[in-house]
């Protein structure tokens, strides 16, 4: 953890109680994705920020995300004492302490910072950085604020519309104005005419001057001085009104014609608004219809949606992502497949063939027989084969002589779930406490391969991921014998189900009949161990399982002298498995999938089986 302060200006300008909440650091584990699951992250709690690193030592590379805490809400986990989540707006960080004290001393952390930034103390902290940053926005606001009213184009035409109705009016207004003007100035002109013509048939005296007269009442009378038609002033109304009406309608009419080259270009943006409204549609649908098959597959990135006692997935919804994922899966492996056929190379065979240098068993001498049953084992155990399992070993053998080969065909208890040419799969329904512990027995019969190559494939490790579809990695822990290694192996991951490791011991043996009418038997048995260098971990569900490959050799003699050839040789399996897959997945979902895989990896395994040994010498 590191503890930081900091401050902007002297220590004599801040209050003590105004300093900023100090920095807090440490490891959680934060829930990545479904894939990955939770994963081990530095965060960092600063300025009011949340932010995580891939490690500590990565913080110079910058963080990986951030949460701003003003709007945060910090959620303790109900159930997991150790996890809480954080949640702003939409945006929702899973996270995990290492025990409760952890989490109670991040949340109190996150808590003291949402406080400490949203007191008064902490704005008259940032006193002039808020000054600043609020000048700048009085000033932007001012250079945009004909952009924030919200008037569109069509208002604005709409009102150079009013107004030039207003002045049109106004218009009309003043030409009335001005043709009364004119009239009365025509009566003025006509009243003097008339006064003069009465002035000429009776004189009276004047002045020089002409300014005015006197009339028998001794009263003195103003005079019109000559006046011309264009009235007062020498001004011209009429034509005046007619000249303003004119230029009046020149403005009018280019405002008109600017008013359509305005309404064109509102034309031209409105087919762009238009274009971007219907992809932001299309857009939304998309996203609408993507968060629906979501939520119909169930397919949720938060821990709530995967396996687990206290799960929010349904049953139903469980299967159909369980289904949808291994679909998935078998898609990807068919296009692997094709490209390694499309890319491989018939390999030379070398006359130091890997099984050139053992030699062919009795059994290729030895008459057919049709008999299955072992009236008395002997297990060859070789010197160099003990070792501390050895018991667990010989007792795991035993079992599966004596009660695997039992034949389940009249046995109620078994069910037969599938039946495909000469394979038939059998199932047991058990439950302990709710985990499925189902026992599952599948035989078959394949031509053209021995017992001991079938178990060979089955336990070489070399070749495990040449066969095996469902293992991400394994790993040898521990070389015990020549034939019996501890392996140490994780699974696919198949969503929403959690991910399954599984470390187990896995021996090959050879056992003899002693009856000479019976075929030998080559048996792999494997089943769960522990050991200090594969303890187990929280990232995977560790599964127990006791497994075993059982295989005999029936041959039938060939014709006359003839050499024993792939085609008179036929291997009889028998495969039993007791797995107890641990964890919360739904018993429905647990036998349906073993219904669904188990059939495809028996098929899968024994053709690679016929594949690798085809022209190759028959190992007995």
């Amino acid at each position: 953890m590191s503890e930081k302060s900091s401050s902007s200006g002297s220590d004599e300008d801040v209050e003590p109680e105004s300093r900023q909440p100090v920095e807090f650091g440490g490891v959680l584990s934060k829930w990545t994705n479904y894939i990955h699951g939770w994963q081990d992250r530095w965060v960092v709690l600063k300025n009011n920020t949340l932010s995580y690193y891939k490690s500590e030592d990565e913080r110079e590379y910058g963080c990986r995300g951030s949460l701003c805490l003003s709007k945060a809400v910090i959620t303790p986990h109900e159930f997991d004492e150790c996890r809480f989540d954080i949640s702003v707006n939409d945006s929702v960080w899973y996270l995990r302490a290492e025990d409760p004290e952890h989490r109670l001393q991040w949340i109190e952390s996150i808590e003291m910072h949402k406080a400490g930034y949203g007191s008064e103390t902490s704005l008259r902290h940032h006193g002039s950085m808020l000054s600043l940053t609020s000048a700048a926005s009085v000033l932007s606001a001012t250079s945009t604020s004909s952009f924030k009213k919200g008037h569109r184009l069509c208002e604005k035409l709409a009102e150079m519309e009013t107004f030039r109705d207003i002045l049109c009016r106004q218009v009309d207004t003043l030409q009335r104005y001005f043709d009364s003007c004119a009239d009365a100035v025509s009566k003025d002109v006509f009243q003097r005419d008339k006064v003069e013509d009465d002035e000429d048939e009776f004189p009276t005296n004047t002045r020089p001057d002409g300014e005015c007269n006197h009339n028998n009442n001794s009263s003195k009378e103003k005079l019109f001085p000559p006046s011309s038609p264009k009235g007062i002033n020498g001004i011209d109304f009429k034509g005046e009104a007619i000249t303003f009406k004119a230029t009046t309608a020149g403005i009018l009419s280019t405002l008109s014609h600017c008013i359509e080259l305005m309404v064109k270009r509102e034309d031209s943006w409105q087919k762009k608004l238009d274009k971007e409204l219907e992809k932001r549609r299309r857009v939304e649908d998309a996203y609408k219809c993507a968060v629906n098959e979501l939520k119909t597959k169930s397919h949720y990135g938060g821990p709530d949606y995967e396996e687990g006692p206290n799960s929010l997935i349904n049953e139903e919804e469980f299967f159909d992502a369980v289904e949808a994922e291994l679909d998935r899966q078998d898609k990807i492996e068919e296009q692997s497949q094709s490209e390694k056929v499309r890319i491989s190379r018939p390999p030379s065979v070398t006359p130091g063939d890997v099984y050139s240098t053992i030699s062919t068993h009795r059994l290729a001498n030895k008459p057919h027989s049709h008999s299955s049953s072992l009236s008395s084992v002997e297990l060859v155990s070789a010197s160099e084969d003990l070792h501390r399992f050895s018991t667990e070993v010989e007792e795991m053998v035993q079992n599966h002589m004596t009660y695997s080969l039992q034949d389940v065909g009249g046995d109620a208890n078994w069910q037969l779930v599938i039946e495909e040419g000469e394979m038939k799969v059998y199932r047991r329904e058990v439950e302990e406490n709710g985990i499925v512990l189902d026992p599952l027995k599948a035989t078959h019969s394949v031509k053209g391969v021995t017992g001991h190559e079938v178990c060979h494939y089955f336990w070489d490790t070399d070749v495990r991921m040449d066969w095996e579809t469902t293992i991400e990695n394994f790993n040898v822990v521990e070389t015990l014998s020549d034939n019996a290694t501890i392996v140490y192996q994780t699974h696919k991951r198949v969503w929403p189900a959690s991910q399954r490791d599984v470390l187990y011991l896995s021996a090959m043996r050879k056992i003899i009949a002693t009856n000479e009418n019976d075929p030998d038997t080559w048996l792999v048995c494997n089943f769960s161990v522990d050991h200090n260098d594969t303890p187990p971990t929280n990232r995977c569900v560790r599964a127990k399982i006791n497994v075993a490959m059982i295989c005999q050799t029936l041959v039938s003699p060939p014709e006359g002298d003839k050499e024993i050839s792939r085609d008179n040789i036929l291997c009889k399996i028998t495969y039993v498995a007791n797995v107890n897959p641990g964890g919360w997945a739904p018993a429905s979902v647990l036998r349906a999938v073993a219904k669904r895989e188990y059939p495809k990896f028996l098929k899968r395994f024994t053709s690679y089986v016929q594949e690798k040994t085809a022209g190759k010498t028959i190992l007995f």
